[in-house]
């Protein structure tokens, strides 16, 4: 798990030092992963709630 966060601050980081379209390149991946995860969320509470009917 301290990997996966190390990893993250590496692109944060990064993107600081990067171009004006590399921080906007690295930022759109985050807000894409941050998507997918609320949508898997989202879609594993619904599951839930179908089953409890």
């Amino acid at each position: 798990m301290a990997y996966i966060f190390h990893t993250i601050i590496e692109l944060l980081r990064n993107m600081t030092m990067s171009t004006t379209a590399g921080a906007v390149g690295v930022s759109l991946i985050f807000l894409y992963l941050a998507w997918i995860i609320f949508m898997g969320v989202r879609r594993v509470r619904q599951a839930v709630a179908e089953d409890h009917h």
